[in-house]
Order: structure tokens, then C-alpha cells, then sequence
């Protein structure tokens, strides 16, 4: 058995990999960069060995650092985790010479299937179902356009050594194929020091579908089941599910056994996932290979009760496996939401800085028979670095069925509380309680379409806005209240808590009265209907549960001079209380206007200018491209919103940029 494992990553995978190995008694080493001095993967490790400045082509994708760290600490093996390094056949093949153990797939699978053209020819010679397009290396844009016309638009642009996203677009026209393919050439050789790229059809309303398969070096290869990733956002997975709410028990065999088939083609070995996309009448086509641990591995872990890591382990150390086929069952339903650091409300845009509160919730079984697992690398206090991916943590739920699962999920998300930076949890909130994904109606085109317009906060209604009005009447009056037991006052000049408030939102005012009671109060509206408040809520507790009606709800509050902030289930809103009279002043108060910023491009994230499209003069059309500016291994293009001629330029290429830092001014 393997003695000490050096994981070559960070992150929550690190911690992850470390959390099992500890448990089989192995000991382990981490490595880290500048950023990551005081990283959580660097605590939770046995050692740990600085190997560079933060950028990850400094640091954790320099092989030599990497072999280095793993000479000067003496480990008999590496697990490389997901991204970095994991697919990189020249990283397994130097460990292998290095007399190392590589806890992953031998080198000449990690060569075909890890190479995206390659393993779509493998995969159609095994006779596995692929997708039109062309497999040929792409030498300039003008061969991308002429390619991507041939095939036929829509076509997804994608980098041949590409994953998580990155190096990957859809183009509906030449401009689009123009842009999109150098784009996507600059994020694949900056991630993964690889710039090739392909064209593929892009299939119209596809599901995307993968199988995990694990195999052992004795020739056994088995498929535990699949995972829905349908949920994406600029192609990088959101929410992760297993099984599929769509396939049937024939489909799930079929995409099973072809998986199974292409890994022995290759001779694979430990865990891999085979990616598929999926139409609406089941037909499925392979997409791709990834000889690696995924991100989303946690469900099918919950579903099937195997740990893949322990797995991998025991595979690089030539055990046979210890189950067959007949053997993998998948009991329950299994959800994963990735907790980004990214503002839904800025467009999902990369968000950094310290976690000034970190408190997932508690993690096991719960009493009401689900199971939430938390996967994470980060901690309260901790910084969120613009360096590497945004995320914060995996959380993930399971129940007996969907259902139980996503309401679980919402649950959970409600009682998970992150300060501090933007964040997309409000967003995952929202989508548990979308009809369309609570009845399993998914593509990857899923946000897109349900969020035409971006994710906006236009506040609570109906009796959402109803309950929340009451927990606002009710924490209002708890902290007024407490503002009349100060000691030392004048007895007869005690001020009196009224029992008439307005509470106004962004988009309603709801007009009550509000008698206390034992636990709590009963909230009467002006149109005569009651709802009954319980609550141990006191000032100074930021997430508290509350009992309204007949409906519990574990509700985060934040305290203000003038408001309440209140999130629940997506809703972020906040209150304003107040008596009906400065309520009626308050509606005549003018309203005050955002500054305008037309004539400014501003920087929507902090990051680095790669480079500016436009010069002094130029007269640019709405929608051109004006800079690239990169954040966390991602470009992102900003674009005029008008006509308008460029006056004055702020910055070069090469500078770093904070949020709202002034790019470029316009006439």
C-alpha cells in the first residue's frame, strides 16, 4: 500500500483527496504558491512545499516544481486531483520514470482520450455514437470560419486539451467562429499550455450526460451510473444531479456499456467519466473523455456509496476491484450545487476578498433522513484569490427521491451563510424553486432560457412577500424594544413600541399590526389576514429559524440603521419598517438616481487587461468588442452598449484592474 501521497492541487480537492487518505492512514503532502500560504489544503496536510508565485503556470503546473516537492518529501505517489496537471500524459509519464506512482489512468489512455480530437476518432472506431465535425487540427481564424460554415451553425468551439469550461464557445455566425476561436485558443494555452483547438456540431436543446466509470489494472471496467449536468453557465457546470431525471433504464445500460467499451479499447484504469450530450428523443452522441477525477464525483458517491478516491488509490496500487457490475446499485437521489464566488447581480462576474463569515451548515445525516456533505477549501477569514477558479465549495444533499433531495438542497443553501464577497447562492436558491428544474425539464441552454435578462433582484411576492413582511414586523419590533431597556432611564419618560407598522420592499408596501406573544407575535394585514410568527430570534443573530404559519424557514438578517435585510429561498430583499406616518412622509421623498456611468467602460471585475481592441477616435457599434480583460483562468470580452467614438483610453495591456476602475471614456 501506498505510503504518502503528494496531491498535486488546491483547493477543496486537495482537501478532498486528504480527507480519504487520512482515513486509510496514508499520509500526505500539499503544495502550495504565494497565494496559498495559509490555504486550508496546506493546514489539513501532513507537510506542505512552497513550489512558486501564484500564477498557476509559475506554480502548480510546472512539472519540475512538482517533482521536486515530491522528491524533497519522499512520497511514493501523487494524486493530481482535477484540472492543473490531471490530464497532462507528460506529468504521469515523468512521475512513472521517477520511479512515482501516478493515482490515475496510464499515460497512453490520458494521450488518446485526454486529447479531445484524438478520442473522437477512438470513440467512432469503437463504434460509439459521436457528434458531426471536424477532428483536424485549426491553424488561424480564417480556417475556424470556413470549418464552422462547412459544418453547418450553431458549432461549439473547443479546446482539444480543454475542461471545466474553459476554452470552450458556441458560434452561430463567421464573426462569432472569428472571435470565438481565438478567444478560446487564448484561455486553452494560458490553462493548459495547449492552444489547439476543434469544431463540433452543437446539437439544439442537448442534455449533457456522463457516465463515471472505474477500472482496475486486471482488465475490469465498470459504469456506476450517471450524473445530469445540464445546468451550465458558459459552459462550466452549476448543478449536478444522479441519476438523470430523463433517462430510462434502457438508455442509462446503453450509454453504460459504451463507455465501458471505449475505456478497454484504450486499456483504462481508475476513475474516468465518459461525457455525452443527449437530445430530446435519448439519443445520445460522445462529447468527450475525462481520465481524471471530476468536480461533480460527490453525487455518484452518495448514490452509489463508493468512494472514488479510495478507489483511485487502491487501483494505483493494483488491487483488483472488489465488486462487479451486478453489484453497483444506485439508491436515492443525490444533488450538488457549486457555490461560486461570483455575483449573480453583476452577471455572474468574478468576486474576491476575504470571507469575513464562513458557516456552511452541519454536514452528516439529519433527522429527517437526507445527508448534506460539504466539500471545500476555504475557511471563515480566509481570501478568495483572483488567481485560480472561483469556487467556495460543493454543497450536496441527498434524499430518497428528487424531491426530497432539491428541498433538502433549499434547505441547505438557506442555512449556508458566506459574507464577505459576491456569491452565487441566491442564485442557486432561485433554481430549487424553479417549476421547470423541480420537474426535471433540463437542457444546457437551461439559464439561458429561464434568465433571459440575467439574474435580477426584483423582490418578493404573493405570500413569500407576505410571510417576510411579518419576520420584518417581528425583528423590528424585537430590536425597538430592546432599544427601550436601557437602564438609567426616566421611568415616565419611557418610549412606547407601537403595534402599527408599513413595511415597504422594493416592489410592495404591506400595511400591519402586530401583537406579541409567548414565542413570538400574531401579524395582522390591513385586509384582515393573520399570520401567526414564532421565532427564538434576538438582535445580533444573522440566521435564525422562523415559524410563519405553517411553514418553517431558516432566514439569514441583517441589521441596518434604516433596514432589514432578509434572504430566504433566493430572495434578497430588504425591508424598511416604519409607523404609517413617516411611512406616508417617506413616499414623498425624491428619489435618488444612480451616477451616470454611459460614458465610461468600466472594469466589472478585478483582473488583468490581455488586450484592447479599439484606439483614440475610433467610432465603435454596439455589441463590438472593445477589451478582454481575464479573471480566475477566464477571458471575459466587454463590449459597447451604443455607438459612440472612443475619446480617451485608461489603461494597457498587461495592467491589473479593480471592480469599477475606468477602461476607456467615450465623446
Amino acid at each position: 500500500m501506498i505510503s504518502k501521497i503528494l496531491i498535486a492541487n488546491r483547493g477543496e480537492i486537495a482537501c478532498r483527496i486528504i480527507r480519504t487518505a487520512k482515513a486509510m492512514g496514508i499520509k500526505t503532502v500539499a503544495v502550495y504558491s504565494d497565494a496559498d500560504a495559509n490555504a486550508l489544503h496546506v493546514r489539513l496536510a501532513d507537510e506542505a512545499v512552497h513550489i512558486g508565485p501564484a500564477p498557476s503556470n509559475q506554480s502548480y503546473i510546472v512539472i519540475d516544481k512538482i517533482l521536486d516537492a515530491v522528491r524533497k518529501t519522499g512520497a511514493d505517489a501523487v494524486h493530481p486531483g482535477y484540472g492543473f496537471l490531471s490530464e497532462n500524459p507528460v506529468f504521469a509519464e515523468a512521475l512513472g520514470k521517477a520511479g512515482v506512482i501516478f493515482i490515475g489512468p496510464p499515460v497512453k489512455a490520458i494521450e488518446a482520450m485526454g486529447d479531445k480530437i484524438t478520442s473522437k476518432k477512438l470513440a467512432a472506431e469503437a463504434g460509439v455514437s459521436t457528434v458531426p465535425g471536424h477532428m483536424g487540427l485549426i491553424e488561424d481564424a480564417d480556417e475556424a470560419v470556413h470549418i464552422a460554415s462547412s459544418i453547418g451553425y450553431p458549432v461549439m468551439i473547443k479546446a482539444s486539451a480543454g475542461g471545466g469550461g474553459k476554452g470552450m464557445r458556441i458560434a452561430w455566425n463567421d464573426a462569432e467562429a472569428r472571435e470565438g476561436f481565438q478567444s478560446s485558443r487564448n484561455e486553452a494555452k494560458a490553462s493548459f499550455g495547449d492552444d489547439r483547438i476543434f469544431i463540433e456540431k452543437f446539437v439544439n436543446q442537448p442534455r449533457h450526460i456522463e457516465i463515471q466509470v472505474l477500472g482496475d489494472q486486471h482488465g475490469n471496467v465498470l459504469y456506476l451510473g450517471e450524473r445530469e449536468c445540464s445546468i451550465q453557465r458558459r459552459n462550466q457546470k452549476v448543478i449536478e444531479e444522479a441519476p438523470s431525471p430523463f433517462l430510462d433504464e434502457a438508455t442509462r445500460k446503453a450509454m453504460g456499456e459504451q463507455a465501458v467499451a471505449l475505456s478497454k479499447a484504450v486499456g483504462y484504469h481508475s476513475a474516468g467519466t465518459v461525457e455525452f450530450i443527449v437530445d430530446g428523443e435519448r439519443n445520445f452522441y460522445f462529447l468527450e473523455m475525462n481520465t481524471r477525477l471530476q468536480v461533480e464525483h460527490p453525487v455518484t458517491e452518495l448514490v452509489t456509496d463508493i468512494d472514488l478516491v479510495e478507489q483511485m488509490i487502491r487501483v494505483a496500487c493494483g488491487e483488483q476491484l472488489s465488486f462487479s457490475q451486478d453489484d453497483v446499485k444506485l439508491n436515492g437521489w443525490a444533488i450538488e450545487s457549486r457555490l461560486y464566488a461570483e455575483d449573480p447581480y453583476r452577471n455572474f462576474l468574478p468576486s474576491i476578498g476575504r470571507l469575513t463569515r464562513y458557516r456552511p451548515p452541519s454536514e452528516g445525516d439529519q433527522p429527517d433522513g437526507t445527508v448534506i456533505r460539504n466539500d471545500t477549501g476555504v475557511f471563515e477569514g480566509g481570501e478568495i484569490s483572483m488567481y485560480y477558479d472561483p469556487m467556495i465549495a460543493k454543497l450536496c444533499t441527498w434524499g430518497k427521491d428528487r424531491t426530497i433531495a432539491i428541498d433538502a438542497m433549499a434547505d441547505a443553501l438557506d442555512g449556508f451563510e458566506v459574507e464577505g464577497i459576491g456569491h452565487n447562492l441566491p442564485f442557486l436558491s432561485t433554481v430549487m424553486q424553479n417549476d421547470r428544474f423541480r420537474d426535471g425539464r433540463l437542457t444546457t441552454g437551461f439559464i439561458a432560457e429561464e434568465f433571459p435578462q440575467g439574474f435580477e433582484n426584483i423582490g418578493p411576492s404573493g405570500d413569500a412577500a407576505r410571510k417576510l413582511a411579518a419576520i420584518a414586523a417581528v425583528a423590528h419590533h424585537r430590536v425597538q424594544t430592546r432599544a427601550t431597556q436601557i437602564s438609567g432611564t426616566i421611568g415616565n419618560h419611557r418610549r412606547v413600541v407601537g403595534s402599527e407598522w408599513v413595511v415597504a420592499f422594493i416592489n410592495s408596501e404591506h400595511r400591519l399590526s402586530l401583537q406579541t406573544a409567548e414565542s413570538g407575535a400574531i401579524v395582522t394585514f390591513d385586509d384582515g389576514a393573520s399570520l401567526p410568527v414564532e421565532t427564538q430570534w434576538s438582535p445580533g443573530q444573522t440566521l435564525q429559524v422562523f415559524t410563519v404559519g405553517n411553514q418553517t424557514m431558516a432566514v439569514k438578517i441583517d441589521l441596518s440603521p434604516s433596514a432589514i435585510r432578509l434572504r430566504w429561498q433566493g430572495i434578497d430583499v430588504s425591508a424598511k419598517v416604519r409607523t404609517p406616518r413617516v411611512a406616508e412622509l417617506a413616499r414623498l421623498m425624491p428619489e435618488k438616481l444612480p451616477p451616470d456611468t454611459s460614458k465610461f467602460l468600466l472594469c466589472p471585475m478585478p483582473g488583468v487587461v490581455t488586450s484592447i481592441a479599439v484606439a483614440v477616435g475610433d467610432q465603435v457599434e454596439a455589441g463590438q468588442a472593445l477589451a478582454t480583460v481575464e479573471a480566475m483562468k477566464m477571458e471575459n470580452i466587454l463590449r459597447a452598449e451604443r455607438r459612440a467614438r472612443v475619446s480617451k483610453i485608461s489603461v494597457n495591456a498587461g495592467d491589473s484592474l479593480a471592480v469599477d476602475e475606468v477602461i476607456l471614456e467615450f465623446e
